[in-house]
Formats: C-alpha cells, structure tokens, sequence
C-alpha cells in the first residue's frame, strides 16, 4: 500500500513538553506574596498581550519591560527571563518515538511559542535534532490557528495537505488544520496517540497496551 503521509507535523508544549504555569506563580510568590496572583490577573485581563509576542510583535526586551512593570520591578530581567521559561518537561515515551518515525517520514514541529521560551525554555533539548524544520509563531509572524502559519509549513514541504498528519494538544488548532485538508488529531495521551499511529499505519516505535 502506497504511503499516504510523508511529513508528520507535531505541536511541542503538552504534546512532546508538558508545561505548566503554575510554576512560574508559584516561583513569584516565593519572591513576594501576592506577586504570582498579579501575574495571574494580568495574563488573564490581557492574553492578547502574550498572543502579540507570541506572533513576534513585541520583542524579548519590549514583552519584559512590561512583565517587570507589573511585577513592580520585584525581580530582573535575567531572573524574569529564568522564572517565566523554566515550565517544561519531557515526555520521553513520545520523544523516543521521533527516531523511528524520521526514518520515514518529514518531520515538522510547530508552534505557538515566544522568543524567551524559546531561547531560555527549550531550545536546548536533544530531540529537536529530529525535526527538519521547526515553524515557530514568533518568527512567522502568525499563531494557530491562523491560516498563515500552517501555510508556513505547506511552503516548507511542498507537499499536498493531505501528506500531513497533525498533533496538537488542543482541538480548534488540529481543526483548523483539517480544514486546510491535513489530517490530524488532538493529542490527549501517548496510548491514544499511538492508536492513532497505528489505525493510519504510521511507522512508530511504541507499545499499545491495555
């Protein structure tokens, strides 16, 4: 049977790195109590402030000057920068897949992610050797699921849409991406994922358990 998908197309934060921002509250009100709930509040009130640098709008030092504003100068840059990055963990079952899967298909990771977490968060962990080409929002210039970075990956594989197969953790971004004509699923576990590998006959390494 011929091959339907050539490039496999994988979301990173809680997908191949868990993240959590309760870490970064809770790194705050080490340093002043009450200062993790004033960063809580304003990326609740003001998310389309973390959207923009996410789309590379804002620059590392522009987005961090106005963290530290609101953070009243309690911390510096460079601890801001350690503080707000330092969120990830592996997912190593996932992550000891990609080798396998490399050795048959292109391999795309993309994501909504900014300049400091990128530099700071994750940008030296050793899996990322195994992607061809990482689509990042920040230097694109757009964020899931705006059509503009999808696309970004279409012009990078110059494949047709329905080679790719999608994996992200929220549901509206694999959406998006089935509506440009990819396929994809939302990413709620290895197993499940590993099922999903399977059902398409996706080349993996993995166990399916019970």
């Amino acid at each position: 049977m011929e091959q339907k998908y050539s490039v496999i197309v994988f979301d990173l934060g809680n997908v191949l790195l868990p993240f959590d921002y309760k870490i970064i509250l809770e790194k705050l009100e080490h340093v002043e109590k009450g200062l993790g709930s004033k960063f809580a509040e304003f990326y609740k009130n003001n998310y389309e402030v973390h959207r923009r640098f996410e789309r590379g709008e804002f620059s590392a030092d522009e987005f961090t000057e106005i963290m530290l504003d609101v953070l009243g100068h309690k911390v510096g840059k460079e601890d801001f920068y350690e503080i707000y990055s330092k969120i990830f963990t592996l997912n190593e079952e996932l992550v000891a897949a990609l080798p396998v899967l490399k050795k048959n298909y292109g391999l795309v990771l993309l994501s909504n992610t900014n300049d400091i977490h990128h530099r700071y968060g994750w940008r030296d962990y050793g899996f990322l050797k195994y992607f061809d080409k990482l689509i990042l929002s920040h230097e694109v210039g757009a964020v899931k699921p705006e059509t503009g970075i999808y696309k970004a990956v279409e012009v990078y594989t110059r494949v047709l849409p329905g080679e790719h197969f999608y994996v992200d953790d929220i549901l509206e971004y694999v959406s998006a991406a089935r509506e440009l004509g990819w396929d994809g699923v939302q990413f709620v576990g290895n197993k499940e994922l590993f099922w999903e590998f399977n059902k398409r006959g996706i080349i993996f390494e993995g166990e399916i358990s019970d």
